[in-house]
């Protein structure tokens, strides 16, 4: 039977490449398909920072004319995609989800979305993000030149963020991955509340050259998809050493693991306290998921102030990155007021503070691995609730939980973790289970993420 390039968009990773090789689809093809619904669906959901149809248009036809000539790039080669707004990519506007860098443009390629293009995968449009990745703390959904990104799943209520157009596009179908960056939930989140799988690396695994900089020492780059082989995929293609940017230097290279069955998992105690009660439902179901696939120990992690210090570290390093910015007076410009006064108030972050944040890392760094030393992934509910409504501050939706998380000490140590959709909770929308493993495990938590995700898709009903 066949299939529209829009219908071929929706389909998975690998089974697009197949059509791709067979003829029954090109990349010009799916790039027009990708164009068109981001300018349509993708306007409408917020999710649009800019289209690229003369890049997609340049990439498709050099692919489809590589593939034609029998050169095969890989996996990707010919898949359409979008990138969160704050990746350079050359004459493009780049402008980091703030008003002030509207017209803003650079003349090279950030390294993930040259590896990308030299997988042989077309970048078709920038996708919206919340202004300055939402560093300084913001209180609500509109905060961002684009307006606030909506929902795939019901667009009355928030995409999640900072990576909101990523996990919002994927879900729709409008591209079947895009790339995201974390500080501090902001791959899990978004990929989360839209009911797709996303990635966060483990620190330094993949270059941020070219990416704005919220936290030296805290961001990472990954995937959004809508399975975790896809996401795999992906970022075996974007994940390797670059001399500029000295933190892959000390990253071990990605491994992949195959495994299916024999995981060990640490359940984090007290995760599902305060929850919703169909998010709890979930978190229980998933459990007793991963039981079929090896042991589940409840744990508790190392007793350390992780959110804290994660604050901090933000806080300070993301002040000293925008000074510039600050100095000129811009951020007037900004569109949540949060944000206005949050890049002032951190310039005022003592030096001590800072200090002791770095030490609390390196202590949690070294208790985090010892803990996590026995297990192939700790696992725990990615957010306590599902996405909120527009027009409720993000303090009353989070009002009474009292969640433990794994967010602040994992993006603290720059711990890998995957979130993968695991049911639907109140007014049918999606809840995410989240598995986080050691530095440099990112292979393991993968495979143990994609297990879980075949038995789930296994189960009576799942759809």
């Amino acid at each position: 039977m066949s299939r529209t390039a829009t219908e071929v968009l929706t389909l998975p990773l690998a089974e697009i490449g197949r059509l791709l090789r067979a003829g029954e689809t090109s990349p010009p093809a799916l790039a027009d398909a990708a164009l068109a619904g981001l300018d349509t669906a993708g306007r409408a959901l917020n999710a649009v920072a800019a289209l690229l149809p003369e890049r997609a248009a340049a990439e498709a036809a050099r692919a489809a004319a590589e593939l034609r000539a029998g050169v095969d790039r890989g996996p990707l080669h010919g898949i359409p995609y979008g990138a969160k707004d704050l990746f350079a990519a050359r004459g493009a506007p780049t402008t980091w989800g703030a008003a002030p860098f509207r017209d803003r443009t650079f003349d090279a390629d950030a390294a993930v979305v040259a590896s990308l293009a030299a997988a042989g995968a077309v970048l078709v449009a920038k996708l919206a993000t919340v202004e300055l990745a939402g560093g300084f703390g913001y209180n609500q959904p509109d905060a961002a030149w684009t307006g606030p990104c909506r929902n795939a799943r019901d667009p009355e209520r928030w995409a999640g963020g900072s990576s909101s157009g990523s996990g919002a596009a994927v879900a729709a179908g409008l591209v079947p991955f895009a790339l995201g960056s974390e500080t501090w939930g902001s791959i899990t989140n978004p990929a989360c509340l839209n009911g797709v799988v996303g990635v966060r690396p483990t620190y330094g695994l993949v270059s941020r050259r070219g990416a704005m900089a919220l936290s030296w020492t805290m961001d990472k780059i990954g995937p959004l998809a809508r399975s975790v082989a896809a996401s795999r995929t992906v970022l075996a293609a974007i994940a390797g050493a670059d001399p500029a940017d000295r933190t892959t230097l000390l990253a071990r290279p990605f491994r992949p693991d195959e495994r299916r069955a024999g995981f060990r998992f640490a359940l984090l105690r007290g995760a599902a306290a305060g929850v919703e009660p169909e998010v709890a439902a979930n978190f229980q179901a998933s459990l007793d998921l991963l039981a079929t696939l090896g042991d589940v120990e409840e744990i508790d992690l190392p007793d350390l102030p992780y959110d804290e210090a994660a604050a901090i570290v933000i806080q300070a390093e993301a002040a000293a990155a925008f000074e510039e910015l600050i100095e000129a007076g811009e951020p007037r410009r900004l569109t949540a007021p949060e944000d206005r006064y949050g890049l002032l108030e951190g310039l005022t972050v003592p030096a001590v503070d800072y200090l002791r944040a770095l030490r609390v890392r390196r202590v949690a760094g070294r208790a985090l691995d010892a803990a996590l030393a026995p297990y192939d992934a700790i696992v725990a509910p990615t957010q306590p609730r599902v996405a909120p409504p527009l027009a409720e501050p993000f303090d009353a939706w989070a009002e009474g939980s009292e969640t433990r998380s794994l967010g602040g000490a994992g993006n603290l140590c720059g711990l890998p973790a995957v979130t993968v959709p695991n049911g639907t909770g109140s007014l049918g929308l999606p809840t995410g289970l989240e598995l986080m493993g050691r530095a440099g495990a990112d292979g393991t938590v993968l495979a143990a993420a994609e297990a879980f995700e075949r038995a789930h898709t296994e189960q009576p009903g799942s759809g």
